[in-house]
């Protein structure tokens, strides 16, 4: 469903799974993520193929680097024709800054759209007992909005982060920012790795403007089918 939010996360080690996967959900969804396991196993070839076949490709490569590794980076990224790609907050203002300013040059020079630069804020594996290990003194929700202001005044398009804490970045941020929300899971399901985690109703109702789910769809025995329940969902929370 053109349109939905909806962005299943191809996190599959081949391209023959990966496409298979695509032609499976045809006409259910037309927005999909790559992460760093298949993009290390295929390439960029794996972007070309997505969109080939007219597909959305979001690129969560998660950069975080010195600043000009990440801004020389960035180039490269927009020559492969993505429609959002992820980096980290954590790397810093300058590190951002830097980024946005590549990937705008560059799209101009190119005659591209810009693609839209998502910054992660903290990953929905960690938890308040992770970032206290880590040596943060501040809380998780005190954290992740420092690093959402600080995406927003470097200039970034969106945020990646937990349905949990979009109520506080909604304070800081303005309404054009994209609100991408992993971790996604239906009641009863198992979180695997993820600590805040939350259905697709919710997150929506929360404010995110895209949700990404990866493991639901790709483990079910029907994925087509799933992905129309979770879009159906998603649906009726925007009502």
């Amino acid at each position: 469903m053109k349109g939905s939010g909806l962005i299943v996360a191809l996190d599959l080690p081949s391209r023959d799974e990966a496409l298979s996967l695509c032609d499976r959900l045809e006409g259910a969804c037309d927005f999909f993520k790559v992460g760093l396991e298949l993009f290390i196993s295929e390439g960029p070839r794996i972007i070309n193929d997505l969109r080939e076949r007219n597909l959305k490709v979001f690129l969560d490569l998660k950069l975080h680097d010195i600043p000009n590794q990440v801004a020389n980076s960035c180039r490269r990224i927009v020559g492969l024709g993505v429609d959002m790609f992820t980096l980290h907050t954590q790397g810093g203002r300058e590190m951002m800054s830097l980024a946005r300013e590549a990937a705008l040059s560059e799209a101009d020079k190119l005659g591209l759209a810009p693609p839209k630069i998502l910054g992660v804020t903290v990953l929905t594996s960690l938890s308040e007992p992770d970032l206290i290990e880590l040596g943060r003194t501040t809380s998780l929700q005190e954290e992740v909005v420092t690093l959402a202001r600080l995406a927003k005044e470097s200039g970034l398009s969106g945020l990646v982060a937990s349905p949990f804490e979009i109520y506080k970045i909604k304070k800081v941020v303005d309404d054009e920012m994209l609100i991408v929300t992993p971790g996604i899971r239906l009641s009863g399901e198992e979180k695997d790795d993820q600590k805040r985690s939350m259905g697709p109703k919710e997150a929506v109702a929360s404010g995110a403007t895209h949700l990404v789910v990866g493991r639901p769809i790709i483990k079910a025995d029907d994925p087509l089918k799933k992905a129309k329940e979770i879009l159906k969902i998603m649906e009726g929370a925007k009502a």
